[in-house]
């Protein structure tokens, strides 16, 4: 092997692995892949860290296709307050992390809830990306 086990190339892999199970539907599968990616990232770097959120987010992707919304929420949330803390509030990823948890909010009929992501995230769209953006039009589609 060219790098260890606890090597930020591994948990790289092992991520991307997971992407590809999980799009074959091998959810599983693909979860026990992110679990392994998400404990390579928490040893190499704390929890507070974005590789660390974006295998949470991928992980409460899982959980929501598995039909489980109330896990999938507290991981998408959990995501969202890492990104927050390692990127700060005006970031893409914190962006991205508010129109899925919208979206989840929204899937499991908590309306009120997933509006108020909806209008944060539009919110630091417009902030970040004064121009017009294909963002921006998520947010819109999802608001109206």
């Amino acid at each position: 092997r060219i790098f260890g086990d606890g090597h930020e190339k591994v948990a790289d892999a092992l991520s991307c692995v997971g992407v590809v199970l999980q799009g074959k539907g091998e959810l599983e599968r693909a979860m026990g892949k992110y679990e392994e990616a998400h404990a390579m990232y928490v040893g190499l770097h704390g929890e507070d860290h974005e590789n660390v959120a974006k295998v949470l987010g991928n992980m409460a992707n899982v959980l929501k296709d598995q039909g489980k919304g109330a896990e999938a929420l507290a991981m998408q949330q959990k995501a969202l307050d890492i990104k927050r803390r390692a990127l700060g509030s005006d970031s893409n990823d914190v962006v991205t992390s508010l129109l899925n948890l919208g979206s989840a909010y929204s899937g499991q009929g908590m309306l009120d809830e997933a509006l108020a992501r909806f209008e944060e995230g539009l919110g630091i769209v417009r902030r970040i990306h004064p121009e017009r953006s294909v963002t921006e039009g998520k947010f819109l589609e999802n608001i109206g």
